[in-house]
């Protein structure tokens, strides 16, 4: 079953009751939807309260619990302690992972995030044979950096030359719609490492010690040109007027349904994602070599 990410925009006092989340708002009548029906929870708006008893159960329920900040932009996740039953067993086969085996897996990371983006920018209507030559060159470990010489090629022509876009976190639209996207995608990925008995701190490449998702950052790289393909139909849409409107940000929550290829099959991104990070616990317990990652069609 694919689980529903709830978005709350307005005013609203969330609590629980009989395993629902309950929605009340002022002048309307409550609402409840079963917590076990849900994976995300976005928290946008600066008068929203919730309860204790229901962030307790969401965690519980492996909800991924996502709060907003005044100018809308997520700046807190968060994830259950323990999301898998043999999570002992596992934290020790992450821990003890040799760095060959790490480089391996950053190479196919790496290799899989090019030839997405080479096939976003063939249908963007851009040349994508640079990058698809990049993606077979890929070292273990990406020792020649061919993610960051691949980005430079993809950034320059993956939008309409009228934007004149650089990628920037703090840069100028539709920066801002990149990074509203990423931040689902991470919640979504560390959701699911969790899920599969994973420490999301742990990285196989990313290592900054103040960064607490290290692991999650590896794992959605292959996973951002899905973020990119909506943000190109919401440029080819609205133009230059980037600002982050609710259809916007309607869209952008729309990922985690968005149908990918994924070992042959058509499957939501949030199912793959979970395919993925189950993928790789058994890549760290040497039952697998390869990572499962999806593929544009």
């Amino acid at each position: 079953m694919i689980k529903r990410t709830l978005y709350f925009g307005n005013p609203a006092y969330l609590k629980t009751a009989h395993e629902q989340l309950v929605i009340e708002r002022k002048d309307e009548e409550s609402k409840t939807v079963p917590i076990e029906d849900i994976g995300i929870v976005i928290l946008d708006h600066q008068q929203i309260t919730i309860t204790q008893a229901l962030m307790a159960k969401l965690l519980t329920n492996n909800v991924g619990l996502i709060t907003c900040d005044s100018t809308h932009h997520p700046v807190g996740l968060f994830l259950n302690l323990d999301g898998n039953t043999l999570q002992s067993q596992k934290f020790q086969a992450q821990l003890a992972a040799a760095l060959p085996l790490k480089k391996q897996l950053w190479q196919q990371t790496v290799s899989a995030k090019i030839d997405n983006q080479a096939a976003n920018l063939r249908i963007q209507g851009a040349d994508e044979r640079p990058l698809l030559a990049l993606a077979k060159r890929v070292k273990s470990g990406d020792s020649d950096n061919l993610e960051a010489q691949a980005a430079a090629y993809y950034w320059k022509n993956v939008f309409p030359d009228f934007l004149y876009f650089k990628r920037e976190r703090e840069g100028s639209p539709p920066n801002n719609l990149l990074n509203y996207g990423y931040a689902i995608l991470r919640a979504i990925v560390a959701r699911s490492l969790v899920t599969s008995g994973m420490m999301p701190t742990l990285g196989i490449h990313h290592r900054n010690q103040y960064n607490a998702y290290c692991l999650a950052d590896d794992i959605m790289e292959p996973y951002r040109p899905y973020v990119d393909k909506i943000v190109c139909n919401i440029v080819r849409m609205n133009g230059k007027y980037l600002e982050i409107t609710p259809n916007m940000k309607a869209e952008l929550l729309s990922l985690p349904q968005m149908d990918v290829m994924i070992g042959g099959q058509k499957s939501p991104l949030m199912n793959a994602v979970q395919r993925t990070t189950a993928s790789l616990a058994k890549c760290y317990e040497l039952e697998l070599k390869n990572l499962l990652y999806p593929v544009f069609p």
